[in-house]
């Protein structure tokens, strides 16, 4: 009965180990679907639309093929779409079947319109122009798709392109060459296909054990018949065996045993048929994969996370926190490149406006004087924040703060289109002791603030003027109680170095000459974001300028012995007195309208911008 039961569980564990090797091999089907993408008309351009990435579920895989190199980026479909606006490219997007439609799309003419003339004059009346009367542009945009700060990322490689991707609906994909030569054709998306096999695990585990337990039954049962032997049958007497003599040679030499086989002998045959087994039970075992095996864990619970509800009609925000941080570092190696160069052209292509202008004035004293100190590098990551601002449309901007321990930075970058690259536009260091208000995740962002906005206490276009009259005016300025003056460093550092040097000046010059100062809002326009109190976070340009001016007829304003001076005017002494004139870069929080708080200083920076004679 035991070898019936041993031939049962070998057939068994047979049909088990069969059915889960048939799973995972001739039953499971192919493993990935893969979509060919037609494109019949040459354009440098293709966009693939997100509809037709995310047609099947799963992380899809792009596969492109061209003689030289192939370029891939992707982005947010609006954005890829705006880049393409001015030329032609082909769009691979879903039919209303789910099929893909490729279509060829041209550039939309840009019509000019001719100025009015005197014999011709525009008023209410003149009909629309005609063909005589306007011009169609369709001058061929060239450009290289390579670097743009609109992608979020991108890649490069010759002949063949495979890039893994998990992109939304609401990205989309962009393939060109170079962006002068046919975009490749040879386009696929694939998608894994989840035809995982749960039961082929454990059926194979438990194949292996009915087969080691019928190779355990199918011993016992041979044990039991060579025990169970019954009385054998007397046969006729045999010959006394005789003891056998080692010395002899030859044929004559024999060996006779009767007796049962030893246990080494016993166990020795029994690992030769068990070791095999289980040889190859382990062998099946470690080729199951993950996915081989049923999920029996509890369900992951989710964290919870503070609630924030966003605006229905908030738009999407214009970078990622990885896009932002890829921008800061190619900013900071542009401009590190314009220092060490003296470059202002190369400089004005990733900073503008305060910036840019502190560091021409600073590439002009480094180019006279030896020993003049280089300006401050741009810090890049890490970002401690991001904070983008919730615009489809340009010109955008975004704030950051980098995660220095020690005087972090806050900036505002400005983005004028989308084939404009992102200029580092106002930039100061953070008060120590001054904490940041409330602000939205970088996956939400914020919408930016009108300079005029009436729902704050103060609109930010009044800011720079209303501090200026606080920095020149002092406790007599009618708004010195709408700044917080507890948080205010920069204020009183002012305050304490205008009466030094006034009082230095005084010493030597007080009869024959003048020093006074002044402060007035800059001429660039303040940037303004929004906080999660209905507040704003705003940037704006100061210019403080310190006059000296003779009082005597005969009296002369030297400085020879200030290099910078010297420098900027081009002089070294004037009868009509020179004017310094200094650039400020500060940083507000403005609470909301109706609240009881006041305007809070964040960071500040100054720089000398220029030195002029007194005409």
């Amino acid at each position: 009965m035991r070898f019936v039961w041993a031939v049962v569980a070998f057939v068994l564990a047979a049909v088990m180990i069969g059915a889960g090797i048939a799973q995972r091999t001739i039953f499971q089907g192919p493993k990935t679907e893969t979509l060919q993408l037609e494109v019949e008309e040459e354009a440098p351009y293709t966009l693939i639309d997100g509809a037709v990435l995310t047609r099947t579920a799963g992380a899809q895989t792009l596969r492109a093929q061209a003689d030289g190199t192939i370029f891939v980026a992707y982005g947010r479909t609006a954005d890829l779409t705006a880049w393409l606006s001015d030329t032609e490219y082909n769009a691979i997007t879903t039919g209303d079947e789910g099929a893909t439609v490729t279509t060829f799309v041209e550039p939309e003419a840009v019509v000019v319109e001719e100025p009015a003339t005197e014999e011709t004059p525009a008023t209410e009346e003149t009909p629309a122009p005609d063909a005589s009367t306007e011009e169609v542009v369709t001058e061929d945009v060239v450009r290289s798709p390579v670097g743009s700060d609109l992608w979020l990322d991108e890649f490069q490689q010759d002949d063949l392109l495979v890039a893994p991707l998990q992109l939304p609906e609401t990205m989309s994909v962009l393939v060109a060459s170079d962006g002068i030569e046919p975009a490749p054709s040879q386009l696929s998306v694939s998608w894994p296909i989840q035809n995982s096999t749960p039961w082929a695990g454990p059926l194979i585990v438990l194949g292996s054990v009915v087969m080691a337990i019928g190779v355990f039954l199918y011993f016992l049962g041979i044990r039991h018949v060579r025990r169970s032997r019954g009385p054998r049958r007397k046969g006729l007497p045999m010959p006394v065996t005789e003891p056998i003599d080692l010395a002899v040679e030859g044929e004559d030499k024999g060996v006779i045993s009767s007796g049962t086989p030893t246990r080494r002998s016993i166990s020795g045959r029994r690992s030769f048929v068990v070791l095999p087994v289980v040889a190859v039970s382990a062998l099946l075992i470690t080729g199951c994969t993950a996915d081989s095996w049923p999920e029996l864990g509890p369900t992951p619970t989710p964290t919870p996370t503070q609630t924030i509800i966003i605006p229905e009609d908030q738009q999407q925000p214009a970078v990622t926190e990885a896009q932002a941080e890829r921008i800061i570092t190619r900013v900071a190696d542009t401009v590190a490149e314009a220092d060490a160069a003296l470059d202002a052209d190369l400089a004005a292509t990733r900073i503008e406006g305060s910036v840019l202008e502190e560091r021409k004035t600073n590439y002009r004293l480094r180019a006279a004087i030896a020993d003049y100190a280089a300006p401050a590098a741009i810090p890049t990551k890490p970002l401690e924040i991001v904070l983008p601002q919730a615009y489809d449309g340009w010109p955008r901007i975004i704030m950051v703060v980098d995660g220095a321990e020690d005087a972090p930075s806050i900036m505002y970058l400005t983005q004028a289109d989308p084939w404009s690259e992102y200029k580092l536009t106002y930039l100061s260091r953070l008060q120590a002791s001054t904490p940041m208000p409330d602000l939205a995740p970088a996956w939400i962002g914020a919408p930016r603030v009108a300079p005029d906005s009436p729902f704050l206490v103060m609109a930010p276009d009044q800011v720079a003027a209303a501090y200026a009259d606080v920095l020149t005016l002092g406790a007599e300025s009618p708004f010195i109680d709408d700044f917080d003056e507890a948080s205010d460093l920069y204020r009183l550092s002012v305050w304490a170095d205008r009466e030094k040097r006034l009082a230095e000046f005084n010493q030597t010059a007080v009869t024959t000459g003048t020093l006074t100062f002044a402060a007035a809002a800059g001429t660039q326009e303040p940037l303004a974001l929004a906080t999660m109190q209905n507040g704003a976070i705003i940037a704006v340009s100061l210019t403080e300028s310190d006059t000296v001016k003779p009082t005597q007829a005969e009296a002369v304003i030297k400085v020879d012995g200030n290099p910078t001076v010297k420098t900027l005017s081009g002089v070294d002494q004037s009868a009509s007195g020179f004017t310094t004139i200094f650039g400020d870069q500060l940083f507000f929080y403005i609470p909301a309208q109706g609240s009881s708080d006041k305007i809070r200083l964040l960071g500040y920076s100054s720089s000398i911008l220029d030195a002029q004679v007194i005409k």
